[in-house]
Parts: structure tokens; sequence; C-alpha cells
């Protein structure tokens, strides 16, 4: 999922790659911060549709893009769009990803090279949008998981896609220094979406509901607010850091 910003009551914008769960709490969240939001979905325009009708009746400014997030020129032109609507571009948020869970040994390398394609180039090719086009005083926030730390068998695929976010974050954040942007990653623990919950029995949920000191899931609101922190005025000097929103787990 990406934010962008631009124009709203407070003159910035945002835009949305991804439309559900962690993504559309992101997006209404950043809206009800004053962020004017361009949503971004890859096949469910619904959800997207559903995510932008949501802010704009609550009084906010939203618009639904579809891009690829690994197609160069498809996030140049979502990217285009948001230019265009709001006038700039102040936050962007990516937190598109797929997941593929297999013991190593096992991995379907097409399949590893569809999860990497995405999660590896597509964080790229955004970041690299984003390093072009957002305005001084911007704010960059990229996507990892809480799995990179913990190793568990089965993630090795994903852990290493979303360990290239966190090995990205401090670099881009030098890179960008001179025009006061900030460059952090946000990786969460176990949160109540429904891409977390299904295939999973009550067993298992209860299970990695306990493990967190707080002994609870996280939700998509608790991931939205450290977005939001990371985003305002609040959030300027935490920079180059990749925060463990995970309620304790790790």
């Amino acid at each position: 999922m990406v934010e962008l910003g631009g124009l709203h009551s407070t003159e910035r914008s945002a835009t949305t790659l991804r439309a559900g769960g962690i993504g559309r709490a992101v997006a209404e969240k950043l809206a009800a911060d004053g962020f004017a939001v361009v949503v971004h979905y890859a096949g469910n325009e619904k959800r997207a549709a559903e995510t932008v009708n949501t802010i704009t009746a609550a009084g906010g400014a939203a618009l639904a893009v579809r891009a690829d997030v690994a197609d160069g020129d498809e996030v140049a032109a979502l990217f285009d769009r948001a230019e265009q609507r709001f006038g700039g571009i102040d936050v962007v948020v990516h937190t598109a990803g797929i997941m593929y869970l297999v013991p190593l040994a096992e991995a379907d390398l097409t399949k590893v090279d569809h999860l990497l394609r995405t999660n590896v180039r597509g964080t790229l090719v955004v970041a690299q949008q984003a390093a072009r086009r957002i305005r001084t005083g911007g704010a960059i926030t990229m996507f990892s998981s809480t799995v990179v730390r913990l190793a568990q068998p089965t993630y090795a695929i994903y852990a290493a896609s979303k360990g290239a976010a966190d090995a990205m974050t401090l670099v881009l954040a030098r890179e960008l220094r001179g025009r006061n942007i900030t460059v952090n990653t946000v990786a969460p623990g176990p949160t109540a979406t429904s891409l977390f919950l299904d295939g999973k029995d009550e067993a298992t949920i209860q299970h990695l509901a306990a493990l967190p000191p707080l002994e609870r899931l996280g939700t998509p609101e608790d991931i939205a607010n450290t977005v939001s922190f990371l985003s305002g005025p609040e959030g300027r000097w935490i920079n180059g850091q990749v925060l463990a929103a995970n309620g304790g787990i790790a």
C-alpha cells in the first residue's frame, strides 16, 4: 500500500496502495488526519471503491487508482494521477505484499519469483518514485514484518522479501539528506486481518494472540496509528528506523 501526500483542508494528500485490511485502515486514518488520499488497488476495485466512499462520506477527499506495484510505468502513472489531482505528494505509505509459506526445500520457484517481484521489486519501484516525487518535508513509510525477527519455519521466503525493506530504510533515508524527508519501515506482528485469520483454526489464533505481553492480536487500527504518527509532525525525529508494531512479541 502507498500513501502519497497532496491537497486537502490542510493542503496535504495521500495515496494508498492496497485498499484492504491494514491498507484500508491506514487510508482512513490519514484521511481523518486531513490528507487527501489516493487509494491504490491491484485487482479488487470494489474494495478500493468502498474505501474511497467511506472517506468521502466522512467529508474527506479520495481517489482510487489501479496499478501493478512492480511495474515502473504503472506506478509512475499512479504518482502522476496523485500529483495532477492533489497538486503534489507529501506522504507515501507502501503496504502492498503477498505471502507464500512453505519449507524452503519444498518451495516452487515460480511462486517464489512471483512473491519476490511483488514484495521486493514492488517496494523498490514505489520507493524509487517516492524518492523522485515527494515534496520537501515529506514522509515515506514502507512495510516489513515481525516474522523477519521470529525466524519461524515455512517463513524463509516471505521473511527474506520483507528483510529487503529493512535493508533499504536507512540507506534511502541517507540518500535523501538535505530534503527534510523521513524514511521508516513498520514491521507489524500478528494482526487481525482477513488475510491473517483465513485458514487458521481457533487454537492457532489464540496461541498467537497470547504471545505478546499485551495478550492480544494487533488490529489494523493499531498499525494505522503508527503510520499516522510517522506521517505527522510528532514523528519527524524518527528517521531510518524499522519500528516493530507488535505488542512486544519480539
